[in-house]
Formats: C-alpha cells, sequence, structure tokens
C-alpha cells in the first residue's frame, strides 16, 4: 500500500514538472520565431544593401552600408481624396469659376 501511495505522489510530481517544461518551451518556441522573422528581414535588407554597394571600398563602403541599412523602407504613397483631387484641378482660379468646378468635379464619379 505504501508503494502504490509513494508511486503516486512521485507521479503527480513528475506530471507537474512535465506541464511547466512543455509551457517553457512553447514559450521558447513563439520567442524563436518572432526572432528569426526579424533576422530574417534584416538579412535580406544587408544583402540588398551589399549588392547595391557593388565595388566600393573602405570608408566609402562603410558610409554607404551605414545609410543603406538605416534607411526605413518607402511609404507607398496614400491615395488622395476626391476633394483634395478636385482642388488641385481648380488652383489659380477664380473664387466663383474654382467653386463651379470643384462642384462639378465633386459630382462626377
Amino acid at each position: 500500500m505504501k508503494k502504490i501511495l509513494v508511486l503516486s505522489v512521485l507521479s503527480l510530481f513528475a506530471w507537474g514538472a512535465y506541464a511547466a517544461d512543455t509551457k517553457d518551451t512553447k514559450a521558447a518556441a513563439a520567442d524563436t520565431k518572432a526572432s528569426d522573422s526579424k533576422s530574417n528581414s534584416q538579412q535580406e535588407k544587408m544583402k540588398m544593401c551589399n549588392e547595391k554597394a557593388g565595388d566600393k571600398k573602405g570608408d566609402e563602403r562603410q558610409a554607404f552600408m551605414k545609410t543603406c541599412l538605416s534607411a526605413k523602407p518607402a511609404a507607398a504613397e496614400k491615395p488622395k481624396s476626391k476633394m483634395a483631387m478636385c482642388n488641385e484641378k481648380t488652383k489659380g482660379m477664380s473664387k466663383p469659376d474654382a467653386d463651379k468646378a470643384r462642384s462639378e468635379c465633386m459630382k462626377a464619379s
């Protein structure tokens, strides 16, 4: 009877250690995936800058690589609103003409 009690208590401790280990392993795996995607994009950027650097040597290459690697990706141009496009079309017109042209522009689809 004592053996069964001891074995059951030991199995509970073993199960608790196993459960804690799997939680830590899942968290570590998630951290690894996140850092891999960051390093992968940095590696791609490094590869692209190396190709652009070409035959540059010494200080010139170092300065180029520094600016290339620190550059942020170009943001895509936001599409202009209909109002902004109509305002551009009416630049330089007199107020009554601009109001009329802007009104027509806004009505157009």
